[in-house]
């Protein structure tokens, strides 16, 4: 009888240890499908951007792509600047001091149905919200507005949950020393939660850099830039946020459906490359600010 049950064990263990690693296998296939899927892509994006490439491309006028690299750069920053506080401070409101109830679901109900909100319905919101309403003609505040619409369920998605993965000890240990609720969120739970903070926001800025629908009706899709003036009033100064701004997702937008230049498809390709490599140098500067904070935080810098 015990020689049985031994037999039972054995033959139940062999059959968890080969399903174990068919399944390790098979999960090792398929992120090796889509890392070569991904890679297939950006090389295919990156060869066809540069193989016709031409110096005039990165020259800042109308035939070349610099002041829609500016305004792409320009616009993100923008928006950042709107939708990170919110969304870190909406997401640590709901993770520390919302009481689970029907506000609170409810609240969490909107968040995840603005996530999933198409980009042209944000688009015309704000085209009616912060264009009509105010009056105004297109410019980058309200693209930037459109676009922080976006990225703030993200953000605010990603901060409820890297504070829900903390462990307890975090907060009651913070407490216990005599620090106050509010002390514990910003001097010991959320330094702790920058890295997972960090990559909600760099989702969000991936969504920033690319978008175009929203961005057709607020940011618009002209572009004057006089690098010399920079009187913030003025509608030609870089900086001036009140101006129209085409970015580069506009860029490529506009010359593959409707430019008629002779390069138009040169350009927008080349409009591609720079936008995955800008995308790329983005991640990695994030996370790198990202591991120095973290290493501040836990005091394992060198």
């Amino acid at each position: 009888m015990h020689n049985n049950q031994k037999n039972e064990v054995d033959r139940f263990s062999r059959k968890c240890r080969a399903t174990d690693r068919f399944m390790t296998r098979l999960f090792y296939v398929v992120a090796g499908f889509f890392l070569l899927l991904l890679a297939a892509f950006l090389l295919d994006v990156l060869i066809s951007g540069f193989s016709s490439f031409d110096s005039s491309f990165l020259s800042f006028t109308a035939e070349g792509i610099g002041n829609q690299f500016f305004n792409t750069i320009y616009l993100v920053f923008l928006s950042l600047l709107i939708s990170v506080p919110i969304g870190i401070f909406a997401g640590i409101y709901l993770a520390e001091y919302a009481k689970d109830g029907k506000l609170t679901h409810f609240i969490r109900m909107c968040v995840e149905t603005l996530s999933s909100l198409p980009s042209i319905v944000i688009g015309l919101f704000g085209y009616l919200v912060f264009i009509v309403m105010t009056h105004q003609h297109w410019n980058l505040l309200a693209g930037a507005f459109s676009v922080s619409i976006l990225c703030l369920p993200l953000i605010t998605s990603t901060t409820v949950d890297a504070f829900q993965a903390l462990p307890g000890e975090y907060k009651s240990g913070s407490l216990a020393v005599g620090a106050t609720h509010w002390q514990s969120i910003m001097h010991m739970l959320l330094p702790a939660c920058v890295p997972r903070i960090m990559t909600g926001i760099i989702l969000a800025a991936g969504r920033g850099f690319g978008e175009a629908a929203a961005l057709l009706y607020t940011a618009g899709m002209s572009t004057d830039i006089n690098w010399s003036n920079w009187n913030l009033t003025s509608p030609t100064c870089p900086l001036n946020p009140m101006r129209p701004g085409e970015t580069l997702a506009l860029q490529i937008w506009a010359s593959r459906t409707e430019s008629i230049a002779a390069n138009a498809t040169q350009i927008a390709n080349f409009c591609s490359a720079v936008l995955i490599l800008m995308v790329l140098l983005f991640s990695l500067l994030a996370r790198i600010l990202s591991r120095k904070i973290d290493e501040k935080a836990t005091g394992s810098s060198k």
